[in-house]
């Protein structure tokens, strides 16, 4: 879908009735990060999932797994995602977000059936993202809801080769020093080639404290439940952060580790460790609406 026709497409999915011309979508505001903020207004902003700052995330993933299959122990992969946030203001306050996601894997361990033991694969996975809606914070409360989808262009059998599609909602709440919240998924193939079904539910779960000085700790664990195998992933995550200006330009610098407590028997990640690097960025893709 062509990112100019967003609003419109929002619109339609709300039920707005009648046809839809130039004057019925409301004009949209470029917002980035002024340069006059603090550190630690930017943080909060960060913080917050429906922010209104466009960023580039790139998140290095690095994961230790185990499993009960031949030299499953001790498998190690590495992962690089790519996870760019495009928020579009409308002048009501309300937003558009856009949060696309590219992760290109390195060293990926695949069991191989004809060897009995593991191969290392390279490539990309498959692309995904999401768009909603966020309606205006009032008092605090933060909202939003949309569709997640994830296209098949994974290589080397690094992906599930479906196109899903399913919806999302977002509730929490933010103050000056924490915000809490939950942001559940649930994705259906609905379309794609091989015998890869997907029927799987995801639920984010953040907490995060600000103490001050740009500076963040929480735990934003991803708990997902496959409903074709009967399957939880649940990790232990905690996580922190530090917002920084470097070169007139605001950077968010965190790390984090998880711990599964509950991951498949036969092969699954026990550890991931990861370093997110977050600069905060001009919108390119608002200025399409100017």
């Amino acid at each position: 879908m062509h990112f100019r026709f967003l609003p419109v497409f929002l619109a339609a999915a709300m039920g707005t009735s009648g046809p839809l011309v130039a004057q019925d979508v409301p004009k949209v505001i470029e917002q980035q990060a002024e340069p006059s903020k603090s550190a630690e207004q930017i943080a909060k902003e960060l913080a917050n999932p429906n922010t209104p700052l466009a960023s580039l995330n790139f998140k290095n993933q690095f994961r230790w797994f185990e499993g009960s299959l031949p030299g499953a122990d001790g498998q190690f992969g590495y992962t690089m995602l790519a996870q760019p946030a495009f928020p579009f203001a409308l002048e009501n306050g309300d937003q558009v977000l856009f949060r696309p996601a590219l992760p290109i894997i390195f060293d990926q361990p695949v069991f191989n059936p004809l060897t009995a033991g593991f191969d290392s694969e390279s490539g990309l996975g498959d692309f995904a993202f999401d768009l909603a809606y966020a309606p205006k914070a009032d008092n605090g409360m933060l909202y939003a809801f949309g569709l997640i989808s994830s296209l098949p262009i994974a290589t080397n059998g690094l992906g599930n080769r479906q196109w899903t599609l399913g919806p999302e909602v977002l509730v929490g709440k933010i103050t000056d020093k924490y915000v809490l919240g939950v942001f559940p998924n649930h994705q259906w193939d609905v379309a794609g080639w091989g015998d890869n079904s997907v029927n799987l539910t995801t639920i984010q779960l953040f907490g995060t404290w600000l103490p001050g000085g740009g500076w963040s700790v929480g735990t934003a664990p991803i708990l997902s439940y496959d409903w074709g195998s009967n399957q939880w992933n649940i990790p232990l995550n905690l996580n922190f952060g530090k917002t920084v200006i470097l070169g007139g330009k605001p950077w968010k610098l965190s790390a984090e580790v998880n711990y599964y407590v509950e991951r498949p028997d036969t092969f699954g990640a026990e550890w991931m460790v990861g370093i997110n690097i977050t600069p905060v960025v001009e919108n390119v893709l608002a200025k399409m609406f100017d």
